[in-house]
């Protein structure tokens, strides 16, 4: 792959979609001991997941595995410090289960896309929101490991409704991110900043939701240099070279820049 062919590396789509099986069974052992453990910890009213594994492009060892468990009400203290336990130990005990992240969604919020919820990820308890996005991710090809499918339990997400989102999502959060050169420092930065602008783009344009290897082919078209899609597609795809700290310095402005401005046109 050289800079002026930065998206050699990706896969094709057919390609895509034969591998996908194949990745989809090495996280199966996974979600099937996460799955027996939540049911052994409390009632669950549906266990879902989005994201890679269930729109496409998952990396296993890579790609995070992005869960949504619906409970009957909302985890109480004690809970929460179970589910913890539960996350922890099966960190400990299992490889990649620090990528197995989940939301406790209570039946009484299926329609709230704005409270927050409790949450493992990351390695820690927060609390976090189950948003518009993630929504539509799921009515459009969650995969349903226990209980009703989404579309049973989640009401519609239109498109005015998706865009509304996205448009404040950019605004509030992602733009202002761009002000600040710190973060860019750092490689998920600098692959999620340019991959987010340009899922944002084309739900934007088209009322559609990508996987990320689509994104990254738009990269360049939306005018992303080309060194840098070529790293972020080697650490994706393929092994990433090491950097100098000078490179370092400019691949944090290469993506700041190209994400301010990709943002900038979106919200034209």
């Amino acid at each position: 792959m050289t800079p002026s062919d930065p998206v050699a590396a990706l896969p094709t789509a057919a390609e895509q979609a034969a591998n996908d099986p194949a990745q989809r069974a090495l996280a199966a052992p996974l979600l099937a001991e996460f799955t027996a453990r939540l049911h052994a910890a409390t009632p669950v009213t549906a266990l879902w997941v989005h994201g890679s594994l269930a729109l496409g492009d998952y990396r296993h060892g890579r790609s995070d595995l992005d869960l949504i468990a619906v409970l009957p009400t909302a985890p109480d203290a004690r809970l929460r410090t179970e589910l913890s336990v539960l996350h922890e130990e099966l960190i400990a005990e299992r490889p990649g289960a620090e990528k197995l992240h989940c939301t406790y969604l209570p039946q009484d919020a299926l329609a709230d896309p704005a409270a927050d919820h409790f949450t493992f990820a990351q390695g820690e308890p927060m609390d976090r929101p189950v948003t518009v996005i993630t929504r539509r991710e799921l009515l459009d090809g969650g995969l349903r490991l226990a209980g009703a499918a989404p579309d049973v339990l989640l009401p519609p997400v239109g498109d005015p409704e998706l865009h509304a989102h996205l448009r404040a999502d950019l605004r509030t959060y992602w733009y202002p991110v761009t002000d600040r050169p710190g973060p860019w420092q750092h490689d998920i930065w600098v692959d999620f900043g340019p991959i987010t602008a340009a899922r944002a783009t084309i739900a934007l344009r088209e009322s559609r939701l990508v996987t990320k290897r689509e994104a990254i082919a738009q990269l360049p078209a939306l005018g992303a240099p080309s060194e840098l899609v070529t790293d972020i597609v080697a650490r994706r795809y393929g092994t990433p070279l090491p950097i100098t700290a000078e490179e370092r310095d400019q691949r944090a402005e290469q993506a700041r820049q190209f994400t301010r401005t990709a943002i900038e046109r979106a919200l034209e």
